[in-house]
């Protein structure tokens, strides 16, 4: 029997007027957008569809911003009765999953990942620290490397295990412009400094975990209803306690996404669709896995077609 995965995409995803066609034309999207706003007492929604981009794209609006459109997406689209056997998403994309999941309701988890977002923001002085992608390097090699700086006394990490050849590191500035050097020097293809606008899923965040873990600490929390693949551990979660544990953990540990992919695969599903705005994870998916089926859906014309398509296989 083949199952189906629902992925959702984390920060970098962000572009002004995504879901504005849900909006405009499907009650359910649009309630909420306006569930967004009330919660966090702002105009979000205006945001989202007139930005400017660079104020989208700040971490405490992005983080919200995205999980709502994703969220409008995936109400609109549960209404045709497609199920998701597993859930996963990338960082910020987890707490859009454990929605979908049941785990936690829209109006909390659009208010954590706000304060999510304001306490990274927070954590690391602007210009302190840094995110890099490393491209063409094993990454037992690379951690290699981000030990021996970190131990030289500039803290660096493994941000994200991404694809195959695809890691993001992050640190302090120093720490990763001396971890990228030598990594080109050890025959990595490309070293590309990211513009974020700290280092997220590094050491430094765990000020901003501690933070993070007082706020989840006064929500409402469910076990799973469906399997949800942890970022922290690459392995389906279910209990609301480890799940809020692993969120706190999450902040300042990588992304496992290749392991939670190839986890999904091994437990038998085939088609991974992604919901909400861009297609990163798509991409991603596919640079891990070329025989699965991948699908992303973002508006109302890639949901229809995604829909067609899946019922024609059915």
């Amino acid at each position: 029997m083949t199952k189906t995965a629902f992925v959702f995409p984390g920060q970098g995803s962000q572009v002004v007027g995504m879901g504005k066609d849900l909006y405009d034309n499907v009650q359910e999207s649009r309630e909420i957008f306006h569930k967004a706003d009330e919660q966090l007492n702002e105009k979000l929604t205006e945001l989202i569809f007139e930005g400017p981009q660079d104020t989208l794209t700040l971490t405490y609006n992005a983080q919200p911003a995205l999980l709502t459109t994703s969220i409008a997406v995936l109400e609109h689209f549960s209404r045709e009765g497609i199920k998701a056997d597993y859930v996963a998403g990338h960082s910020l994309g987890e707490y859009t999953a454990l929605v979908a999941a049941g785990v936690l309701s829209f109006e909390d988890a659009v208010y954590a990942v706000k304060k999510r977002g304001q306490f990274m923001d927070q954590a690391v002085p602007a210009g302190q620290g840094a995110m890099a992608a490393i491209l063409g390097m094993p990454a037992a090699d690379l951690e290699k490397i981000t030990e021996e700086v970190t131990e030289s006394g500039y803290s660096v990490q493994l941000a994200n295990l991404n694809c195959p050849g695809q890691i993001v590191i992050s640190g302090t500035a120093m720490g990763v412009e001396k971890a990228s050097a030598i990594a080109k020097e050890k025959g990595a293809k490309r070293a590309i400094p990211l513009e974020v606008s700290g280092p997220f899923h590094s050491e430094l965040m765990k000020p901003a975990a501690n933070q993070l873990q007082d706020v989840l600490s006064e929500l409402n929390f469910h076990d799973a209803k469906i399997p949800v693949v942890a970022n922290v551990t690459a392995e389906s979660v279910y209990r609301q306690d480890e799940i809020k544990e692993l969120l706190v953990k999450q902040l300042y540990s990588p992304v496992r996404w290749e392991e939670s992919v190839r986890a999904m695969i091994d437990n038998g599903v085939t088609t991974f669709i992604e919901i909400g705005p861009g297609k990163v994870l798509s991409g991603l998916v596919k640079k891990i896995d070329r025989s699965v089926n991948v699908l992303a859906i973002s508006d109302r014309e890639t949901m229809n077609a995604t829909i067609s398509k899946l019922k024609g296989e059915s």
